[in-house]
């Protein structure tokens, strides 16, 4: 299955900050909407890095405090890692592991046109596995 299957049926808007907005800004946003990442865009609205809980820690570890009152492009994980429409599912998942991160922005010529999580693309698999052991069964059982 593609990317561009796995987000056609979403609704609604992905969540993102802005470079320039401050890190206390993005934190309430994840926490307010209950989750871990946040594409961040840059002045020209093209995604220039991702936002995320562990972001936040290694700033706190770093700045204290203060890191609230930073930018979020100081404490930004960048460049983006990212994938386009096209790409499968299992590919995705194979680059979120061997990258050691949890979250991919959708890109389609320059554009961002959906955000996917680890947890997205492992409920695909198990859904996959599910639905090819349940044919399995089918079979033998009419065999």
């Amino acid at each position: 299955m593609s990317i561009a299957l796995m987000i056609a049926g979403r609704s609604g808007e992905v969540w993102h900050c802005h470079a320039d907005d401050l890190v206390a800004g993005a934190v309430d946003t994840l926490a307010t909407r209950r989750i871990g990442a946040l594409p961040v865009t840059d002045a020209g609205n093209e995604v220039a890095g991702i936002f995320s809980e562990r972001d936040m820690l290694y700033a706190l570890k770093t700045h204290g405090a203060a890191a609230l009152q930073m930018r979020v492009r100081d404490v930004m994980t960048a460049p983006v890692i990212s994938v386009s429409p096209d790409q499968s599912a299992l590919e995705a998942l194979t680059l979120m592991t061997r990258r050691r991160i949890r979250h991919l922005p959708v890109i389609d010529k320059g554009k961002m046109v959906g955000f996917v999580s680890i947890g997205d693309l492992v409920k695909y698999r198990i859904d996959r596995i599910e639905a090819e052991a349940e044919a399995l069964r089918d079979y033998i059982q009419t065999a």
